[in-house]
């Protein structure tokens, strides 16, 4: 229902970058990963320091068991967090990264 709502919300307004935020969080939540990174991508293009959009297509690269393509956006991520000076972030991705 939540996935829907969101389509419907991007395609009236296909360039508002927080309607795709929100329905690439829905489709991750039912683990439409490679869906919501196409949406991830597409906030990403307009906002390339949105480091919540860098983090969730990193997890979602993930898990779609891709941790090469993972890796540098994780990095990205962590890059963005330090810089933006978010610590539960930042020690959420040095963790991640140290598991890859």
């Amino acid at each position: 229902m939540k996935i829907e709502k969101f389509q419907t919300l991007v395609s009236k307004n296909p360039d508002n970058e927080l309607f795709r935020f929100s329905l690439a969080q829905a489709l991750i939540a039912e683990k439409r990963h490679a869906e919501a990174i196409q949406q991830l991508d597409a906030c990403l293009a307009k906002k390339s320091d949105w480091m919540m959009a860098a983090i969730l297509k990193g997890k979602s690269l993930l898990a779609q068991n891709d941790p090469t393509a993972a890796r540098p956006v994780l990095e990205n991520a962590l890059q963005l967090a330090i810089d933006q000076h978010h610590e539960t972030p930042e020690a959420e991705l040095r963790q991640i990264l140290a598991s890859l």
